[in-house]
């Protein structure tokens, strides 16, 4: 790959307009008096493990299907957007033999202008056996039901209906969620140990759309470069009121301090029943957010292996600022190099979807 020279990068303003920045994320306008160098790892000093994978996931001779890529890389074009997207299997996972637990789903659907593009990427839990699997459902899951729905979710995109497309999608991510909840029944496994945080973008292939769409519940980040500085743009999910309730505000207690439950409105104590079944566990959040995009921004998507080094390495954000500010999308290498940079002390999964708008 050339290396690019000076003359490539782009001219950015010694000060660029100041955009707001989530408290705690670094932003920064980099120096571009030195052409952009490829690099293996940016901070304080090189990561504990070896760069390149080094043992493979032990292998079933008769379940060949569930072995997963180290690296998958796709990308598209449409409308005023090029996409790029990747998954890896992070330093730590390569160096112990164990599978990506980062799935990626890019799929198209519909023709022309009225197609929708979605990319949906899932983590699965931390330290438990079929993770891998998890979240490759969580994908499939979700894939399955924008794709059922792709004509009215394309229309209420073109038309800007922010309120109907919220709570569609949340239904939807409800609907394949509970897929997943189902699956561990089925395989007698606690509902937290098959389970997944899941992430997705919704790109319209009209040219004349330029909303984007991001929804999903758990962990990552959505950030957007623009102007040569980094927004972190994750949606805020409202706190949960604590106390006790007032007057017109939250609702009057289940049950009383000594544990007996109330009816919903008079009050009246009554024996827990035993056919009722276990409360599930506490489910995440919803989030979602719908954006309109800008010629030259860049929207970037991705689960918490990168994002939690962007907002916590300063040099991250610099240099992919260096990598990806001026309007010119990567190509698929340049982006599988940009998105492997590694930080010390980060060694997770790295799942991400970059959106260059034109």
């Amino acid at each position: 790959m050339r290396t690019p020279t000076r003359r490539d990068l782009p001219a950015l303003p010694t000060e660029a307009p100041k955009s707001p920045v989530a408290p705690g994320f670094a932003s920064s306008v980099i120096d571009v008096d030195g052409p952009p160098s490829t690099v293996d790892h940016v901070g304080s000093g090189p990561p504990t493990y070896a760069p390149e994978p080094t043992a493979l996931p032990p292998a079933d001779p008769d379940d060949l299907a569930d072995l997963v890529a180290d690296t998958v890389l796709d990308g598209a074009h449409y409308g005023a957007s090029t996409l790029r997207a990747v998954s890896l299997r992070g330093d730590s996972a390569r160096f112990r033999g164990e599978p990506r637990r980062d799935s990626l789903l890019t799929a198209r659907f519909g023709t022309g202008d009225h197609a929708l593009v979605l990319i949906a990427m899932a983590t699965g839990a931390r330290a438990t056996p079929g993770a891998h699997r998890a979240a490759a459902e969580a994908c499939q899951w979700i894939g399955r039901a924008v794709g059922r729905s792709h004509v009215r979710l394309a229309e209420d995109l073109r038309a800007a209906r922010r309120g109907e497309l919220k709570s569609g999608l949340h239904r939807l991510t409800d609907r394949s969620l509970g897929k997943l909840r189902a699956s561990a029944a089925e395989q007698g496994v606690a509902p937290e140990e098959y389970t997944a945080g899941l992430r997705c973008l919704l790109l319209p292939a009209d040219p004349d759309c330029r909303t984007r769409v991001f929804f999903g519940v758990g962990a990552g980040g959505l950030f957007r470069l623009r102007d040569g500085e980094w927004q972190d743009i994750e949606p805020r999910v409202a706190e949960i009121p604590a106390g006790e309730p007032v007057v017109g505000f939250g609702s009057p207690p289940h049950e009383t301090p000594d544990g007996d439950r109330l009816t919903m409105d008079l009050g009246i104590t009554t024996p827990p029943s035993p056919y009722e079944p276990a409360p599930e566990p506490p489910r995440e959040p919803f989030r979602f957010r719908a954006s309109v995009a800008r010629r030259g921004d860049t929207l970037l998507l991705c689960t918490g292996g990168l994002a939690d080094p962007l907002r916590g390495e300063p040099e991250l954000c610099e240099y992919l600022t260096q990598r990806w500010s001026g309007g010119t999308p990567p190509g698929l290498a340049a982006f599988l190099a940009d998105t492997q940079v590694r930080v010390k002390g980060y060694a997770d999964d790295r799942t991400a979807a970059a959106v260059w708008e034109t």
